[in-house]
């Protein structure tokens, strides 16, 4: 019984290690991809670009109107779907890598609960043997957080940097439009690192 159950185990931590690499390679491609839409202004700067240009047009075409009413502001969720449309548009590569990661961490976590149960039905020796193994894992897992803090730790310098440039230039309407873009992949970061929190302890549900 033993032995059977020391199999099944082998089989759902295997099972488990392909979703733990599936899901690293995720969100490291979600970072990838924040780090290429952040870096490339033109992913950011082209639409604010083109409304500042058609706005002036607008006006110097009929100077009687300059006097309007500003229009509403946007809500959050309007600047987040306005946001997510710019990054279809540059390939939709971040959407692609997010939709990767949600099903990897699904099946992460399916694996998870599978393991736990199966470990249960272990005797107490067997169980001891496989510490090393969990403690290497939990090692990697520290590590992984840790490089995903600091990549969000350049990703913000660069930013700084970026927006100390705009405001040389003299861009106010890229810079708000780049803060608002920030805030949202730092909130989804925030996310990753969460869900990365769980991988220190692979046996718990």
């Amino acid at each position: 019984m033993a032995s059977v159950a020391a199999r099944r185990r082998q089989e759902l931590a295997a099972e488990g290690q392909r979703h733990l690499e599936e899901t690293i390679a995720s969100a490291f491609q979600i970072l990838s991809s924040m780090n290429d839409e952040l870096c490339n202004p033109a992913l950011w700067s082209s639409s604010a670009t083109a409304t500042a240009a058609s706005a002036a047009s607008a006006a110097s075409q009929h100077p009687h109107h300059q006097n309007a009413a500003p229009p509403p502001p946007h809500s959050a969720d309007s600047d987040a779907d306005a946001m997510g449309g710019a990054a279809g548009g540059s390939g939709g590569s971040l959407d692609e890598a997010r939709h990767r990661y949600k099903i990897a961490v699904a099946a992460l976590r399916a694996s998870i609960a599978a393991v736990s149960p199966s470990t249960q039905e272990m005797g107490p020796t067997e169980s001891k043997g496989d510490q090393a193994e969990i403690e290497r894992l939990e090692e990697r897992a520290s590590s992984l957080r840790k490089d995903i803090i600091r990549n969000q730790s350049v990703l913000g310098t660069r930013s700084v940097v970026e927006r100390q440039i705009a405001v040389q230039q003299g861009f106010p309407e890229e810079i708000e439009s780049k803060n608002k873009q920030l805030k949202l992949l730092i909130d989804q970061l925030r996310d990753l690192i969460s869900d990365i929190s769980m991988w220190q302890s692979p046996c718990s549900v």
